[in-house]
């Protein structure tokens, strides 16, 4: 009949001891010690499948109280164990500990920090072996080897009834390296979110978007491979309208990899493609056996793939590679979702950022061309009158104001190239709602109104769509700028200062014979008839105000446009309304 298994059990002369040795007895061969120096023998002389400690003060089980000598029944759970007198030496080991602290060799006779070869104490207790000793309860603490090798230690005094104060201790040592470097990541990930993310404007106004977006970039760069520890990356942004995957950066990609057209679709574009169009991640074991798989690193074996994704929109994607099989596990693909999310959100800040400063761009540049417009179009208005009573007593003067007209007209010109100028270019920030009718860019048009509001809305509204817009105070100007000046519409409200709608509409085609007129009106109001008369004598095209601002740009780019339909607007101008004003005499 096969011996059964011995199993010590120390816990001095208490009952409880007594009572376990019992219990034991049918299935283990108990073996009693009642004095600590007792059980280390036995421990040295005999194997055992395991120990039973028992506090003696409290009777209960120490937290380290059941553990396996070599060749035990339990000789293989993960946790070094060994026993310890007052001034730290080691008096038994199990084998693990022996190898958690450097080899197969015996530690006893070692002090535990020399069998650790000088370990740095992390806490929470600096000395968890005088904390245990000197408050008689557990104590536990977290040593570093090295960078990247952490144990757990958890002391347990022992006591006899015969001796309460602890003469010795019970310590467990557990390798809770990959929890503390898990952790550690973690917190590394969240920390470069910040810095991925710490974009202000400040900034943007000191560099310019090309710079920023390297910048984000070698950031991306310097994570991934410092801190992901993954060599090669390649990441893409969705462009929505095309579905197109554009490449924002790659690192260690082949040129054919580099250049690949990829969409987001689940066919025929990769794992990519797969992934943007999917919003899951893809983890390829084996490049050579994964139908999805497209070439990317040279030589790859795996890859893994994880979407960018910011409030449930898909932005792109993050992919990297590996030359050996299998090389990515749970850890990685976790690690790689939560560093993408920090590097959608930089991504999304940066588009936000550069977005505002177009925005701002663009409207500091409307607001000086609005305060600029009145007084441009007084000295074009001055100068065409000079030009045409005296250019024939001074050939010098004519060409002076020549090039005071040009100088004038180039002002307009020159705030919106420096507008242009300073709106950031090379991301995916959509543009501010201007040139949203092509047809109208660079048309020239003059206002004919007596109102000033009327006027400056013209500019604003026109000039937004890339008109150039200049204007009239009355007949006599609007006469005197179409003899002097080329345009390609002009628009005439019916009552001015001087004559009427019509008698303006028809000098007009007597000095330029095809000049495309629109004349504007309130709806009812016309007591001369001049919208009869001028549709007799031609007139294609009337507003009636209070009118749509669409309505006034279609109208605008029917009459320029005369053989191509108007393109519909869709910006924020649609269910925007200019107004007749109460005196029935101008629109705004």
């Amino acid at each position: 009949m096969a011996e059964l298994p011995r199993i010590l059990v120390y816990g001095g002369k208490s009952e409880q001891a007594e009572l376990l040795a019992t219990a034991l007895e049918g299935r283990f061969l108990p073996v009693r010690a009642q004095r600590m120096e007792d059980a280390l023998e036995l421990l040295r002389g005999r194997d055992f499948a395991g120990v039973c400690l028992l506090n003696c003060q409290t009777a209960q089980f120490c937290d380290a109280a059941l553990f396996p000598q070599a060749g035990g029944i339990l000789s293989q759970v993960p946790d070094g164990l060994a026993i310890l007198d007052v001034r730290l030496k080691i008096l038994w080991t199990n084998r693990r500990f022996d190898e958690l602290s450097g080899g197969p060799e015996s530690k006893v006779g070692l002090g535990f920090y020399d069998a650790f070869g000088a370990p740095e104490i992390l806490g929470p207790d600096l000395s968890p072996f005088h904390t245990a000793l000197g408050t008689g309860t557990a104590a536990r603490s977290t040593l570093r080897l090295g960078e990247k090798t952490y144990f757990q230690v958890h002391a347990t005094p022992i006591t006899s009834a015969e001796c309460p104060i602890p003469s010795y201790l019970v310590v467990s040592v557990r390798d809770v390296s990959a929890e503390v470097l898990q952790q550690q990541k973690l917190s590394a990930i969240y920390q470069a979110g910040l810095e991925l993310g710490d974009l202000s404007p400040s900034e943007l106004l000191d560099m310019n978007v090309q710079d920023r977006v390297e910048l984000v970039k070698s950031r991306i760069i310097h994570y991934t491979k410092d801190l992901l520890e993954f060599e090669t990356v390649e990441i893409r942004l969705l462009d929505k309208a095309t579905q197109k995957l554009e490449p924002l950066l790659t690192v260690g990609m082949v040129p054919e990899a580099e250049t690949r057209e990829l969409y987001a679709r689940p066919q025929g574009n990769g794992v990519t493609g797969f992934v943007a169009s999917t919003g899951k991640s893809y983890l390829c074991e084996d490049t050579t056996n994964d139908p999805l798989y497209l070439i990317g690193a040279a030589n790859a074996r795996s890859s893994l793939t994880v979407p960018l994704i910011l409030h449930d929109q898909i932005l792109g994607t993050f992919n990297v590679e590996s030359t050996r099989p299998g090389a990515f596990n749970e850890n990685d693909l976790q690690f790689l979702e939560l560093f993408s999310r920090e590097v959608a959100v930089a991504l999304n800040t940066l588009e936000l950022l550069v977005a505002e400063k177009m925005t701002t761009a663009a409207e500091n540049t409307e607001a000086i061309l609005r305060e600029v417009a009145n007084p441009v179009d007084e000295i074009l208005n001055d100068t065409a009158w000079i030009l045409e009573r005296y250019i024939g007593h001074d050939p010098n003067v004519g060409e002076r104001l020549q090039r005071i007209l040009k100088h004038t007209r180039d002002i307009r010109s020159q705030i919106h190239k420096v507008g242009e100028a300073s709106t950031p270019q090379g991301t995916n920030a959509p543009l501010p709602p201007r040139s949203q009718r092509p047809k109208l860019r660079g048309k020239r048009i003059l206002v004919a109104d007596n109102d000033e509001l009327v006027r400056r809305t013209a500019h604003e509204l026109l000039g937004r769509n890339g008109c150039e817009v200049e204007t009239a105070h009355n007949g006599e100007e609007t006469l005197l700028m179409v003899r002097s000046f080329q345009y390609d519409v002009v628009l005439v409200d019916i009552r001015l200062p001087d004559m009427s709608g019509y008698d303006c509409f028809c000098q007009i085609r007597e000095s330029q014979e095809n000049m495309p007129v629109i004349l504007m009106t309130g709806f009812g109001y016309d007591p001369g008839h001049s919208i009869v008369k001028a549709r007799q004598r031609g007139l294609k095209s009337v507003l009636y105000k209070p009118f749509r601002v669409e309505q006034l740009l279609d109208e605008v780019e029917k009459t320029v446009n005369p053989h191509g339909a108007a393109i519909v607007n869709q910006g924020d101008a649609a269910g925007t309304t200019v107004a007749a004003p109460t005196s029935q005499s101008t629109a705004s």
